[in-house]
């Protein structure tokens, strides 16, 4: 409606028109940091779970090298182990 307030109403139609495109930049800036915060929080997430993968693949390794250090698994074994998890 833009064009038509200011032909009707003049300056308080442009004052309108700004209004409205200030409140349409606040909601894009409202939209945009609501997914800056999902995207950080994502981010947090993904670093979380590769640090807690990064834990369990040494605590699996020292088992694995504790079980082969008394002799539960051979070398082979150990080595078909690590194929069929990689």
């Amino acid at each position: 409606m833009g064009w038509a307030r200011t032909l009707l109403l003049g300056d308080i139609g442009n004052r309108l028109d700004i209004a409205d495109t200030e409140q349409d930049i606040g909601e894009i800036r409202h939209e945009l940091a609501s997914k800056h915060n999902l995207d950080e929080s994502q981010d947090d997430a993904i670093r979380r779970l590769q640090e807690e993968n990064q834990q369990l693949e040494l605590c699996m390794a020292a088992l694995v090298k504790t079980l082969q250090r008394k002799g539960i698994f051979t070398q082979t074994e150990v080595e078909n182990l690590v194929l069929m998890i990689d």
